[in-house]
């Protein structure tokens, strides 16, 4: 027998209400009295007291005897976990890049950090006259590509600084410029991008060819990906605050609010 459409959209609704008060608890970063729980989820304290009863049963909420205090319990934990198990950055990106390549009109791509260095893992391409193309699997250079740049920035293992110290080193060979000065120029450029929160290049890898990269975070803090455009030299705007970037830069924390990252503004 075919269920009605607005039959299939009931749900219960005290489930609903209650977890009113699991969000707070979620959002508010640390255990909370009843009557500051029940004033932000919107209820009256001995209602919301109740859910908590049910929730401590179940182990989603925990309360501390001696200061009577509530917080998420084992159960929710165990939740919270098994959901992050499951995120799949390159999964999540999809949308994202989809929608971020409609908006901007260019080829967007995703880069993880692989056994060779920053590599391509996921591209789109963009609507625009002139195609430019990134091969699944190639790996970028960390001191000539945004996305590299973006990885050597926010990025942190030791094989990156190997890697790093290897391509300033062929560098210095190459232009007779001392490691040193290299060095220095590249810490320069790496603060601005921080300061930044993207990397750009232009030309530097690709004659004639621009782009900007973002890094993606996950629920650490730590950074497991990169979205990264690019567009040609004369079309493709690399000025730091133009909406080009601002478009890259909400894309990949739209990514990395997926993953569970929390971000300065995202705290309560």
């Amino acid at each position: 027998m075919d269920i009605e459409p607005n039959k299939q959209r009931q749900g219960i609704q005290s489930i609903e209400v209650g977890a009113r008060l699991l969000r707070v608890l979620a959002a508010n970063g640390r255990s909370m009295m009843l009557r500051d729980l029940a004033i932000n989820a919107g209820m009256p304290a001995a209602k919301a007291h109740r859910y908590l009863v049910s929730y401590m049963r179940m182990g989603i909420v925990e309360q501390d005897r001696n200061t009577g205090r509530y917080d998420l319990g084992g159960f929710s934990l165990e939740l919270g976990l098994a959901s992050l198990a499951r995120l799949d950055p390159v999964r999540l990106a999809a949308s994202v890049l989809d929608d971020l390549s409609e908006e901007i009109d260019e080829t967007v791509a995703l880069a993880m950090w692989g056994n060779q260095g920053a590599t391509c893992v996921r591209w789109v391409e963009g609507g625009g006259p002139i195609t430019i193309t990134l091969r699944t699997g190639v790996v970028l250079p960390l001191t000539t590509s945004a996305t590299g740049l973006a990885f050597a920035a926010f990025y942190r293992s030791g094989y990156l600084q190997k890697q790093l110290d290897a391509e300033l080193l062929a560098t210095a060979n190459a232009t007779l410029t001392p490691m040193p000065s290299l060095m220095k120029d590249l810490e320069v450029r790496l603060n601005e991008i921080r300061g930044h929160g993207i990397s750009r290049a232009s030309g530097s890898l690709t004659p004639g060819i621009n782009g900007f990269s973002a890094p993606v975070f996950d629920h650490t803090g730590h950074m497991v990906a990169a979205i990264t455009s690019l567009g040609t030299i004369g079309h493709f705007d690399t000025a730091w605050d133009s909406p080009l970037a601002g478009s890259i830069k909400k894309a990949a924390a739209t990514l990395s609010k997926r993953l569970g990252y929390m971000s300065t503004g995202d705290l309560p």
